[in-house]
C-alpha cells in the first residue's frame, strides 16, 4: 500500500515515464521467450531490449530483423508493443478501465491530459474512446487495402497477418516490417497502392487524434478549425511537398519514392530505397524532416510541427517588431519560449548523443551517426544500415535516446524536479542578446 501511495504522489510526467519503462522491460522479456524466437535463431537480451524499446517508442530501428527472427507469436507481441506505444501507455490503461466499466479518477484524467498534450481536462473519457475508435477504423481500413497487395505474395493466413502488422506499424508511425531479409518496403517501391496506403496511414497517424477528431466534427470546413489544427495541417503539407521536391532533386528516385520518403521521414521509418545509397544532401534533408517530426497528440515524435511553426513565427515577430499571429489568431503567451526550450533540449540530445556515438563508433561516418541519432530521437526508424553493427554501448545510448524522444525532452528534464514555488525574488538584471 505504501508503494501505491508513493506512485499516487508522483507528478503525472514521472508516472507516464515509469509506465513506458515498465512496458519496455516486459516487452523485452516477452521477445526473449523461446516461443517468440524462431528455431535455430539466437537473440541476445540487449537486442531484445533494443527491439522492445524501438517498438514501444514507435521508432522502427532494428538490431535484428523481425521477419527472420521472431515466430508469429513473437511478431504478435511486437505488434502489441507498437500499438501500446503508439496509443500511449496512459491511453491504453484508461481504455482498459473504461471497458471494465470503471470510472477514470482525477489522477488518471490528469495523466491522459498530459500524455496527449491537452489544455483542458474536459471530455477526456469521450476523447479516449474516440482515440480507440479512430485507431480501429484506420488500421482495419489500412489492413484491408494492404491485403489486396500482400495476398499476391503470401498464403491467405500469412497475408492477413502481414497486412494487420503493416497497418498497425504504419498508423502508429513505426517502421517495423515482417517481410524478412531487411528489405522493408524496397520490394514494393513501385507498388502505387501500397505506397499510397502506407503514406495515408502515416499522415493520419502523424497529425494527431485532436486534429482528426476536429476535422470530422467540423466536416473538414477550414474556417471553422482551431488554430492548432490549421497549423498542423498547413505545416505538415508544406513539409511533405518541400521534402518531396528536395529529395527528388538530389536522389535518383521516382516521384513516388521521393514522396514516400518525405512522408516516412516524419517519424514513420519505412524506406522504399536503400538509404545507404543516398547522397549527403539527401540524408541531410531527411535529418531535418526527422528532427521536426509529427504533431502533438499523435503517434509520432520529433520536436513537432507546431513547435517548428511557433519558432518561425517568433523569429518573424522579433525581426519585424510585430506581435505573433497566424490564421487570424494570436499566439498564446509563452508559446515561443516553450518552443525554444523544447528545440534547444532536442538539439542538445541529438548533438550530445552524436558526439558520444562518434567516440564509441570511430570507424563510422559522421553523417551516418548523426542520421542514426536523429532517427532515434525523432522515433523515426530510418537508418543508413549501421544499426545492426553498433556496439552494445551505442545500442544502450540509442535506447536512451529513443526513450527521451518518445516522452519528449522537456518531460524528461522535468522528471527530477519537485516544484515548491519560488521563495526569493530578485531585481531584474540586464543582458545583451544577439
Amino acid at each position: 500500500m505504501g508503494f501505491v501511495d508513493f506512485i499516487k504522489r508522483q507528478p503525472s510526467g514521472r508516472i507516464i515515464a515509469l509506465g513506458f519503462a515498465l512496458v519496455i522491460l516486459i516487452g523485452s522479456g516477452l521477445l526473449m521467450l523461446p516461443c517468440s524466437i524462431q528455431e535455430g535463431v539466437t537473440v541476445r537480451y540487449i537486442d531484445a531490449l533494443y527491439t522492445s524499446t524501438s517498438a514501444v517508442c514507435v521508432t522502427g530501428l532494428i538490431a535484428i530483423d523481425a521477419g527472420d527472427t521472431f515466430t508469429p507469436l513473437g511478431q504478435f507481441f511486437l505488434g502489441l508493443l507498437i500499438q501500446i506505444g503508439g496509443l500511449g501507455v496512459t491511453s491504453v490503461g484508461a481504455g482498459v478501465i473504461i471497458i471494465m466499466g470503471r470510472k477514470v479518477n482525477l489522477k488518471g484524467r490528469n495523466l491522459i491530459r498530459e500524455a496527449m498534450n491537452l489544455d483542458s481536462g474536459r471530455g477526456l473519457v469521450v476523447f479516449v474512446k474516440s482515440i480507440f475508435y479512430t485507431t480501429l477504423f484506420f488500421e482495419l481500413l489500412g489492413a484491408l487495402l494492404s491485403f489486396t497487395v500482400f495476398i499476391q505474395d503470401y498464403p491467405f493466413i500469412k497475408a492477413v497477418g502481414v497486412s494487420l502488422f503493416h497497418s498497425v506499424a504504419a498508423f502508429n508511425n513505426s517502421g517495423f516490417d515482417i517481410f524478412g531479409g531487411g528489405k522493408n518496403m524496397i520490394l514494393y517501391q513501385d507498388n502505387v497502392l501500397l505506397n499510397l496506403v502506407t503514406c495515408g496511414l502515416i499522415i493520419f497517424g502523424g497529425i494527431g487524434f485532436l486534429v482528426i477528431r476536429e476535422l470530422l466534427a467540423k466536416k473538414f470546413r477550414w474556417k471553422q478549425l482551431t488554430m492548432h489544427s490549421r497549423v498542423v495541417i498547413s505545416v505538415s503539407a508544406a513539409l511533405i511537398v518541400a521534402g518531396t521536391v528536395l529529395i527528388k532533386m538530389t536522389e535518383d528516385v521516382t516521384w513516388l519514392g521521393a514522396f514516400f520518403h518525405s512522408v516516412s521521414a516524419r517519424t514513420a521509418g519505412f524506406s522504399s530505397y536503400p538509404l545507404k545509397e543516398f547522397s549527403n544532401s539527401g540524408l541531410f534533408v531527411l535529418i531535418v524532416l526527422m528532427f521536426i517530426g509529427a504533431s502533438p497528440g499523435s503517434t509520432g515524435g520529433g520536436i513537432k510541427t507546431s513547435t517548428f511553426f511557433t519558432l518561425l513565427m517568433g523569429i518573424k515577430s522579433a525581426a519585424t517588431n510585430q506581435s505573433e499571429k497566424a490564421f487570424h489568431f494570436a499566439f498564446p503567451r509563452d508559446a515561443f519560449r516553450k518552443a525554444a526550450v523544447v528545440t534547444l533540449l532536442a538539439l542538445a540530445v541529438v548533438l550530445v548523443g552524436s558526439y558520444l556515438m562518434t567516440i564509441m563508433e570511430p570507424d563510422l561516418r559522421l553523417i551516418d551517426i548523426l542520421f542514426e541519432v536523429t532517427s532515434a530521437f525523432g522515433t523515426v526508424g530510418l537508418s543508413t544500415g549501421i544499426t545492426g553493427g553498433l556496439t552494445d554501448g551505442s545500442k544502450l545510448l540509442s535506447i536512451l535516446i529513443m526513450y527521451i524522444g518518445r516522452l519528449g525532452p522537456l518531460t524528461i528534464a522535468s522528471l527530477w524536479y519537485f516544484s515548491r514555488g519560488e521563495r526569493i525574488g530578485y531585481a531584474e538584471g540586464n543582458i545583451a542578446i544577439g
